[in-house]
């Protein structure tokens, strides 16, 4: 079934949220499209059958002209419902009007208030007390209430072949009978289809809480990040200052054991510089700094050479059957090193990534051989300080994961699989990750 057969039909739509009032008003309006056909389906049952089977006559022409102009309103409700204005509370009125409109058109037609079916109405009310506001729904209130007394005092009597005057009593509760079950069933889907509405709201209110929250605590960690990025910038200056001035020095150049370890402490000293700045970079405040212009392959090559987990052999599986061009987020950069780090602290040996595109999103997939994640982590995977390690501060590194991707539209999994060991699999949209179209050669 095509997208456009399943709008036209109120199947369609049904994943936008549902927080804003634009979105509810119109899941209610394809909830009502729902409803509608089964009301067209309905009553062309009931027509032909009452006219054809039961041999009652009926003005069936008019009567069909119910269902033919509900059929008008279904397809101008789902143009609506697909706008990107979205749905107001008097197009749902409107609509409710119409199938007001059309049951009385019928009842009219076919005996006036002394029709059963004249309880359809209360189905009427029950759909505008849930899905409109006050003042409307106190409206078709009115309106049903005006339309009931109308039928009472003016309508066309049902014309009973001599036949059936006398089982007038039996038919009524026939009526009757088929009436109750109607409402009922209709009133099952539509409480039913409420109550689903409702608990994606409840879900989606709480997953929008745990994200502020988890955001907070991020933002939180960024401004200590970069407020100790800054303190440390200071000292490692003047180090590098005394460690340049200390190899000028003959005395010390001379002696070899000194002039080596030297040599170690500018590297080790240029390495925290260099960490300052990512962090730096990271939190948006490095300066004269253009963007990093890489590719796919030669990004991740790099953050396996830079990879700090010892004694791991790192492998890549080179999946792509091209070579994208991105820029080198530096975020994206330390949480899969974060990956490695994980792995080879939980006694993983060999760690195999590896690089896939479907469609716009590129795929990468860390796996290890080691034991495999607690189930506990599974459980409550990117959340903050959850790990079985027992040192303080631990449990950030799939927390700051989770969260890096997600900022740039992805997904992650994380799995045992059957073979053993764990893997991380990691979804990204490419166009997070594309340079701009002033950057690129």
């Amino acid at each position: 079934m095509n997208a456009s057969l399943r709008h036209l039909l109120g199947l369609g739509g049904w994943n936008e949220g549902v927080l804003s009032h634009d979105g509810a008003n119109r899941r209610n309006m394809l909830l009502l499209i729902q409803l509608r056909w089964l009301a067209v389906a309905g009553q062309v049952a009931t027509i032909l059958l009452v006219h054809y089977a039961m041999r009652i006559p009926l003005p069936v022409g008019l009567l069909l002209m119910a269902p033919a102009g509900l059929v008008a309103v279904n397809l101008l409700s789902a143009a609506i419902s697909a706008r990107a204005g979205g749905v107001t509370d008097q197009g749902l009125m409107f609509a409710l009007l119409a199938d007001v409109t059309a049951l009385t058109w019928l009842l009219y037609l076919t005996g006036g208030a002394a029709n059963p079916f004249v309880a359809l109405y209360l189905l009427q009310v029950v759909l505008g007390a849930v899905l409109l506001a006050p003042v409307y729904a106190w409206a078709l209130i009115a309106l049903t209430s005006l339309c009931f007394a109308g039928l009472g005092l003016r309508n066309r009597p049902l014309a009973l072949p001599p036949t059936r005057e006398d089982a007038l009593l039996s038919l009524y509760l026939q009526g009757s009978l088929i009436c109750f079950v109607l409402m009922a069933v209709l009133l099952v889907l539509f409480v039913t289809r409420i109550s689903q509405n409702l608990r994606e709201r409840d879900a989606s209110m709480a997953d929008m809480r745990q994200r502020a929250v988890e955001h907070d605590h991020i933002v939180r960690m960024g401004l200590l990040a970069s407020g100790a990025a800054h303190e440390l910038g200071t000292p490692l200056a003047s180090l590098s200052v005394i460690l340049s001035d200390w190899k000028r020095m003959p005395r010390l150049a001379d002696d070899p054991d000194l002039a080596q370890d030297m040599t170690t402490m500018r590297a080790e000293v240029e390495r925290c510089k260099a960490i300052v700045t990512g962090i730096l970079m990271s939190a948006g405040e490095a300066r004269g700094q253009a963007p990093e212009r890489t590719t796919v392959r030669a990004f991740i090559r790099a953050v396996v050479e830079a990879s700090s987990a010892e004694g791991v052999a790192v492998e890549i599986h080179d999946q792509l059957s091209q070579d994208p061009a991105i820029i080198a987020d530096p975020a994206l950069r330390q949480v899969l090193g974060v990956l490695f780090d994980n792995a080879a602290e939980a006694g993983a040996r060999r760690i195999v990534v590896t690089l896939g595109q479907a469609g716009e999103l590129l795929e990468i997939t860390v796996r290890d051989d080691g034991p495999g994640f607690a189930p506990e982590i599974l459980d409550r995977l990117g959340k903050p300080y959850t790990s079985t390690k027992t040192r303080p501060g631990a449990g950030l590194g799939l927390f700051l994961l989770m969260n890096v991707i997600r900022s740039l539209g992805g997904t992650v999994e994380a799995a045992n699989p059957p073979a053993g060991g764990g893997e991380v699999r990691l979804r990204l949209p490419l166009s997070a990750l594309a340079p701009e179209e002033g950057d690129r050669r």
